[in-house]
């Protein structure tokens, strides 16, 4: 295909044409792609704010179809023969950010299971001790009571290495980033896809300075999209300068 403009002619050759057609829609999908990520973000810090202002009941029935951050209380007694420590988890809390040590899964057996569901509470960070082998003391009455607190998922690793290191019958468990299929290993189908991360103000409960893990800001999604956008405009730039030549050298 030849195009003539002016004293120029634009004759691309069909190895660069199948080079941008290859690139092309792959740069501008990358782009949408992180504008929608940015807009989910958005629809995320909306969510958590929503979230905090209302308080919703929980039974074991409605905690797997209730949003993220949402705030929750749920009634129910602890099962403190078969907590979890997270194990790889610095502290979050300025005085001690970044310490190394433990965030303590209790299950947590509602009143209203007539399924026998479980959820875990994340009761907080407590440090490690002064031997690696020496675990914390976590234990928990077993009396009912109401546990409140914010709705989140599991936490993630940036790259998952090997599985959690589940130990059978071994108590409490020191995993390493378990996934929900993984944990259901120990405590059956029933166990809620969510786990509570604790008020600061209920009892029986450790460091908890919860943070909304977004991850990437909405504004870093919008800044790579750009990125992607003007890749995309440098290959059309590249592709047209390349390729428009003048008449007397056309041939």
């Amino acid at each position: 295909m030849n195009l003539r403009i002016g004293s120029r002619v634009f004759a691309p050759g069909w190895v660069a044409s199948l080079i941008t057609l290859a690139l092309l829609p792959g740069l501008i999908s990358l782009g949408f792609w992180q504008l929608r990520r940015a807009q989910e973000k958005r629809d995320l810090m909306m969510q958590a704010e929503q979230g905090r202002q209302q308080l919703l009941s929980l039974d074991a029935a409605s905690i797997d179809r209730a949003n993220r951050y949402q705030h929750v209380s749920v009634k129910g007694h602890y099962d403190n023969a078969h907590q979890i420590l997270l194990d790889n988890m610095p502290s979050t809390d300025p005085p001690r950010q970044g310490q190394p040590g433990f965030r303590v899964l209790t299950p947590l057996i509602p009143d209203t299971a007539a399924n026998q569901s479980i959820i875990l509470v994340d009761r907080g960070w407590v440090s490690l001790m002064a031997e690696r082998k020496q675990l914390p003391e976590i234990t928990v009455d077993e009396q009912s009571r109401e546990v409140r607190g914010l709705l989140d998922e599991l936490p993630q690793p940036g790259v998952r290495a090997g599985d959690a290191g589940i130990k059978e019958n071994s108590w409490p468990q020191v995993l390493n980033y378990p996934k929900a299929d993984e944990l259901r290993r120990l405590y059956g189908d029933g166990l809620a896809t969510h786990i509570i991360l604790l008020d600061a103000d209920i009892a029986d409960g450790y460091e908890r300075t919860w943070q909304i893990n977004l991850g990437f800001t909405p504004e870093r999604h919008i800044a790579y999209a750009v990125q992607w956008f003007g890749l995309a405009i440098t290959l059309l730039i590249i592709y047209v300068v390349v390729n428009l030549k003048r008449l007397d050298t056309a041939h």
